[in-house]
């Protein structure tokens, strides 16, 4: 049988209840939604990248990453990635952010993609992003 083994990199904070930012078993890898909190800081709260969409959506993007190195994958592992935002006027810039870093990355599969308005965030933040990915 294949461990589960929960994944926590050193840029984050230990959630703050019974849950992983993500858990690889095998070859699948899970990584929990992330927000664009900047790396963790001994002793400080976590704080968000900054008020835009833009920075958080970078730095969501910088923690998912960060999720799945940890775990031994890389965005050409990623199966898929569901988008929580915030705000439905927010979803035409995101896309145009989103595009551009992944092309920044030299992706050229791009993963199945979902978005989702809601409301559920923290108060500030505008963005979640979750990934699943299958090593190959």
């Amino acid at each position: 049988m294949t461990e589960k083994t929960a994944l926590t990199p050193k840029t984050h904070t230990t959630p703050p209840a019974r849950f992983s930012h993500g858990v690889r078993k095998g070859n699948i890898l899970q990584v929990a939604g992330q927000v664009g909190f900047l790396p963790a800081e001994p002793g400080k709260p976590p704080t968000p990248a900054g008020p835009t969409l833009r920075e958080q959506t970078l730095q969501t993007l910088a923690n998912v990453e960060a999720v799945l190195r940890e775990g031994g994958a890389g965005w050409d592992d990623v199966m898929m990635i569901r988008v929580y935002l915030t705000d439905t006027d927010h979803f035409a810039e995101m896309n145009e952010i989103y595009d551009a870093y992944f092309d920044e990355q030299g992706l050229t599969q791009p993963p199945a993609a979902r978005t989702t308005v809601y409301v559920g965030l923290p108060a500030g933040l505008l963005v979640e992003i979750d990934a699943l990915a299958v090593l190959g």
